[in-house]
């Protein structure tokens, strides 16, 4: 589903010299795939390249056999659920219109949208009733974090790049949403 190949990024910022250097690799579907390696050597980019929030310097990424180089990048964007480090909640937002911002853009009726939003609260152990109205400030740095999540699988997205997406969740919480996640709920 997710072919690298000869992923390559420069930065003016060092030199020039890769902060990603030649990345091959495929991760098949339904296959979790993790990057572990110490800070610093271009995970997180590895990630953003994939949706193209990172431009790479040389190289391939296909999604499904299709180079993204060539794909529009708001399309890809909508397609890709994407957790990232710093959470990234719109602040004026409440948590149910973070999570149905990109199903609203795909045209999903807000009946569906509503029962996805419920079902993805109460996965990441968040009482729909009580979250849905509250405003990213109304939140712990966790609930924020389990927020991002949600937003990040609201459209089923076949592809999701998740840049730590657990580490601020408190370690019960973390190990029921890595279980939830790894067999597919909802």
């Amino acid at each position: 589903m997710i072919d690298l190949r000869h992923l390559t990024k420069c930065l003016e910022s060092r030199g020039e010299k890769p902060v990603v250097d030649d990345i091959s690799m495929t991760v098949e579907e339904g296959e979790l795939y993790v990057l572990l390696r110490p800070s610093g050597c271009g995970k997180t980019t590895t990630l953003k390249m994939i949706n193209r929030l990172v431009q790479p310097t040389s190289g391939q990424i296909l999604i499904g056999g299709v180079d993204m180089a060539g794909f529009d990048i708001v399309e890809l964007r909508r397609r890709i659920g994407y957790a990232i480090q710093q959470v990234g909640l719109f602040p004026n937002m409440t948590v149910v219109d973070n999570i149905a911002l990109v199903p609203q853009m795909l045209g999903w009726d807000k009946a569906r949208i509503h029962e996805r939003t419920e079902k993805l609260l109460a996965m990441v152990s968040l009482d729909p009733a009580i979250f849905m109205p509250c405003y990213p400030r109304d939140l712990s740095g966790g609930q924020q974090q389990r927020v991002g999540v949600a937003r990040a699988l609201a459209a089923d997205p076949p592809v999701m790049p998740m840049d730590e997406p657990f580490g601020a969740i408190d370690p019960i919480n973390c190990t029921s949403l890595q279980d939830k996640f790894r067999h597919k709920e909802p």
